[in-house]
């Protein structure tokens, strides 16, 4: 079979394949040339799912009569400039496109149109190109003092087989909204609109540069409850910037579609990252749920590598680890410091199943550092010059000042949890302790308290399941995980790459209880395993190991399988539903929720209580 050199058209049309797969693709190229190019305001059309008409109009710099053939003209671009010495370099990317490839792959496979005013001036100037072929220059009407107007008709009319595998209009116009949502979310001082067939479907003004702004755009396509119930991540390392918010953990979704990931502005699809945030909730929750992030990486461009996919979806980083432990690092400071905080949604739909179609205004959900903030001067309970009337019996402290029942210890042996004492000359009101004062216990399973300002439920089991978790998690973390010696060692056989991952971390899986080591190319031999196991299938969780190693860089599996028999001990070990409380035990198991972090969700990410604020309660019953 001879060897054939392809036509030019040829091959536009199949790089066009790689770049522009759907018209959000080609949406997404345009607008991240708008954005290079200075913009400020992007609006953009789409009829018919994208695949009738786009337009992509913005206020950037503009084109220039000269360069608008060079704008069509594949590998032309003006992102990269030579050094010295006349070379490219392609490791130090600061723009969002830099192939020169999108508008010469849009124009072979449909009707491209260019108008165009350059911001130094000049009259506006306008290209066509149709399936491929370059029109002239000629003079064109534009409407503002310099940008430039992009419109593609009819795309993919020069390749119709590829249209034979697009979706639905309505599945391609969901697809475009979602592309501009997540440029928008990157560059929040950049306004975008966006029309679907003539009504206008994202309507998002310029916000102030910064991390208030951010949240405000966020917030804006994310939802509202999600700036109410998100924290705040900012950590850097070695050069490596993390920021942007993550949700609580009480506030998740049954799906990942609500994790974005942004790379030095460039909005990117990465195993790495996902498996490190799926990581840094682990703890918190069920495997079926996922949290909603927005997480925002900056560092050095020669750092990481945009340069390895058509679309610039996937990154590599040079020091993934770095990357990864950033990111892991980050969110677990941040979810520490939320202390017992729990979505302010659980409220909504309590409410919600009392009276259906209210929806009340909340107020900002209880301080991120809980109890722990009176500590730091934070928080300043009111004094009193006396106990309240009626609750001479509660204690304000977490410890209980009764004596136990014969052979137990007060409120199943959590009664060292350390929290803050009162200064000696104050007396404490109980409600204005962030989770209030027990007033009462419904069905021997929930915990009414009230605030200074409503009114808190418990879940007592959910809630100290959580105490009792991570008090084993700490005594754990401190004595190190048992092992036990398996009577024969057994041999797992593994593809030589997986056995070769897993061998590497023979270190870090020891410290978990497991202890293996290469049995050659292709296996690995065990020699012990974790106590608390049990009789454990072994090999299937070195394998499932291997599977973690080889798509998220961690040992998902056996952390996740050790942290699974803790919450089951702990839910065992803990207070039942059913058991009656006194006073005093209800107070005690508050004021541990307040000094333990992460008490506001239970370990499988549903909340331990749900706060009621008096002025949602008051509109319930029609009082405002």
């Amino acid at each position: 079979m001879p060897i054939r050199r392809l036509p030019p058209e040829t091959v536009n049309r199949i790089a066009a394949g790689e770049v522009v797969e759907r018209p959000a693709s080609a949406i997404k190229e345009l607008v991240e040339n708008a954005l290079d190019a200075g913009a400020s305001h992007v609006e953009v059309q789409a009829d018919g799912g994208g695949l009738t008409r786009i337009l992509v109009a913005d206020d950037g710099c503009g084109l220039s009569a000269e360069e608008l053939p060079l704008a069509v003209e594949r590998h032309a671009t003006s992102k990269l400039a030579p050094d010295d010495a006349g070379d490219y370099d392609l490791l130090n990317i600061a723009t969002l496109g830099f192939r020169g490839e999108a508008l010469p792959s849009i124009g072979s496979v449909a009707r491209l149109s260019i108008a165009s005013r350059p911001k130094s001036g000049g009259e506006a100037h306008s290209i066509l190109v149709e399936g491929g072929a370059v029109g002239q220059v000629a003079p064109a009407a534009f409407p503002g003092p310099h940008g430039a107007r992009v419109e593609v008709r009819d795309l993919f009319y020069a390749t119709p087989a590829r249209l034979k595998f697009m979706k639905s209009q309505r599945a391609e116009a969901m697809a475009i909204a979602e592309e501009i949502k997540r440029q928008a979310m990157a560059h929040e001082a950049v306004s975008f609109f966006l029309d679907i067939d003539g009504r206008r479907v994202v309507r998002l003004p310029a916000e102030r540069a910064g991390a208030e702004g951010r949240l405000q755009r966020l917030a804006a396509v994310m939802g509202r409850d999600f700036s109410d119930n998100a924290l705040l991540i900012d950590h850097a390392r070695d050069g490596v910037r993390l920021t942007g918010y993550a949700g609580l953990p009480t506030y998740n979704r049954g799906n990942a579609a609500h994790q974005y990931l942004f790379v030095n502005g460039r909005p990117v699809r990465d195993r790495l990252l996902q498996g490190a945030l799926r990581a840094a909730y682990a703890d918190f929750l069920a495997r079926d749920r996922h949290p909603l992030a927005a997480l925002f990486i900056e560092l050095d461009p020669t750092f990481v590598d945009v340069n390895v996919h058509p679309a610039k979806a996937e990154v590599r980083f040079r020091d993934p680890a770095l990357v990864r432990g950033l990111i892991v690092g980050g969110l677990r400071h941040a979810l520490a410091g939320a202390g017992h905080r729990a979505a302010t949604t659980t409220a909504a739909e309590a409410l919600g199943g009392l009276r259906p179609g209210y929806a009340p205004q909340y107020s900002p959900a209880p301080s991120a550092q809980g109890f722990s903030a009176w500590r730091g001067g934070g928080w300043t309970p009111q004094a009193v010059a006396q106990a309240i009337p009626g609750l001479t019996e509660v204690s304000a402290r977490a410890e209980p000042d009764y004596p136990p029942p014969a052979g137990q210890t007060p409120y199943g042996g959590l009664e060292e949890a350390a929290a803050p004492q009162p200064h000696a000359t104050v007396v404490v009101d109980p409600v204005d302790f962030p989770l209030g004062a027990a007033r009462a216990q419904v069905h021997e399973t929930y915990i009414v308290a009230q605030t200074r300002d409503g009114v808190v439920i418990v879940d007592q089991h959910a809630a100290h399941e959580r105490l009792v978790y991570e008090r084993m998690k700490a005594e754990m973390a401190e004595g190190g995980v048992a092992r036990q010696a398996l009577l024969l060692p057994e041999v797992v056989e593994l593809d030589p790459a997986e056995a070769e991952r897993v061998a590497a971390r023979a270190e870090e899986l020891a410290a978990l209880g497991l202890v293996l080591e290469p049995f050659g190319p292709g296996a690995v031999l065990v020699r012990e395993a974790p106590a608390m196991l049990g009789e454990a299938d072994v090999a299937g969780l070195v394998r499932d190991i291997a599977d973690d190693l080889a798509e998220n860089d961690q040992a998902l599996a056996l952390r996740e399988r050790l942290e699974e028999v803790c919450s089951t001990m702990a839910c065992h070990g803990s207070v039942r539903a059913g058991r009656r409380l006194s006073a005093p035990e209800m107070n005690a198991l508050l004021r541990q929720m307040e000094a333990t972090p992460h008490s506001g969700q239970c370990n499988h990410g549903r909340p331990t209580y749900v706060e009621l604020k008096l002025a949602d309660i008051e509109r319930l019953f029609g009082r405002r």
